[in-house]
């Protein structure tokens, strides 16, 4: 059958692997397109209005909840919904159309080459501008506040947000890329980046983000497990302590606030020998974490390095591996 004549479906079942593989090459080659306009800043644009719109001053608590559950239920539902036509709108206009849409899409949804870029300039920044250089640059990826950091905690501080957002930006839009094709990755985004604006513990936010904090929370359930296996595979890969990360990942996975967050951060912690997590400083206020990690020796820049090196080979095989979950699932079982 030419595939100028396969159905929609069909078009999209047998691109599939194709577009998951060239999407993530495309990522880990040239990172986010700056020139072109991103969805997810976009989903942002919209979360920010309606956060200005609905969450008012001297609004009850009970209607801060209330107005919170709607926006984190219908955004996403109903920006996939948008997308959904649009890509059916896509593939009337011509197929090729609509995969070079789909592709595109996929590519831009993921965060590797991003997240491994942001954490390699803060390495180089160490080592050519000096500390004051590389506090300004983890500044733009981690949440904390950084002008006291010394160098062996800068070093921990983006170990930790690799590890973390390794799962939040190529395993989970991956797993749900696997699942439920295009519109469940970009439903993931909109969820994740949901929490990321709203999901703080403050007053203007405790209420009024709950729920976009609760189902980001589910969401990254299954993802973040993965995500720590992946990266447990990828140690043995890398040359790192494979046992030792096992070890730690039993031990500790649950030493987060989050309860996502600390599973890749212990299989990382474990690989690398350091002690991540620990007491931090978020806007002024003293927050006290659990200790992931038991510290073998002190951190250096390299470390940001192997975990970068880490990083790469963990997508790969998450790549490889979810794809061979979704043929498995497809040949032998569905």
């Amino acid at each position: 059958m030419p595939w100028r004549e396969l159905g929609f479906a069909q078009l999209t079942a047998y691109s599939f692997n194709l577009t998951a593989a060239l999407a993530m090459l495309l990522d880990f080659t040239f990172g986010d397109p700056e020139s072109f306009p991103h969805p997810v800043v976009g989903v942002g644009k919209l979360i920010a209005f309606l956060d200005r719109r609905l969450n008012r001053p001297l609004l009850t608590d009970q209607q801060r909840l209330s107005r919170g559950v709607l926006v984190a239920a219908f955004i996403p539902a109903g920006l996939t919904l948008c997308l959904y036509g649009f890509l059916k709108i896509f593939y009337h206009i011509h197929p090729l159309f609509y995969l070079a849409a789909r592709l595109f899409l996929a590519y831009q949804l993921l965060a590797l080459r991003s997240l491994g870029h942001e954490a390699e300039q803060v390495a180089v920044a160490m080592r050519e501008q000096g500390i004051v250089a590389a506090r300004a640059l983890l500044s733009r990826i981690v949440g904390r506040d950084t002008e006291q950091l010394t160098a062996p905690e800068i070093v921990k501080a983006t170990v930790e947000t690799v590890a973390e957002n390794f799962s939040d930006g190529v395993v989970a839009p991956l797993f749900f890329l696997v699942l439920f094709d295009l519109p469940g990755m970009f439903f993931y985004k909109i969820v994740n980046t949901l929490d990321s604006m709203l999901g703080y513990r403050n007053s203007r936010y405790e209420y009024f983000g709950k729920f976009a904090a609760k189902l980001d929370d589910a969401v990254n359930f299954i993802p973040a497990r993965l995500a720590a296996l992946f990266l447990w595979f990828a140690s043995w890969f890398c040359g790192l302590d494979g046992k030792a990360a096992w070890q730690i990942y039993w031990r500790d996975r649950k030493n987060h606030l989050s309860p996502n967050s600390g599973h890749p951060e212990a299989v990382a912690a474990g690989a690398l020998g350091l002690a991540l997590g620990g007491t931090h400083t978020y806007g002024g206020q003293t927050v006290v974490k659990p200790t992931i990690g038991k510290e073998t020796r002190l951190p250096d820049i390299e470390d940001i390095d192997r975990v970068v090196k880490l990083l790469n080979v963990a997508a790969v095989l998450a790549l490889a591996l979810l794809l061979l979950g979704r043929y498995a699932w497809e040949r032998f079982i569905w």
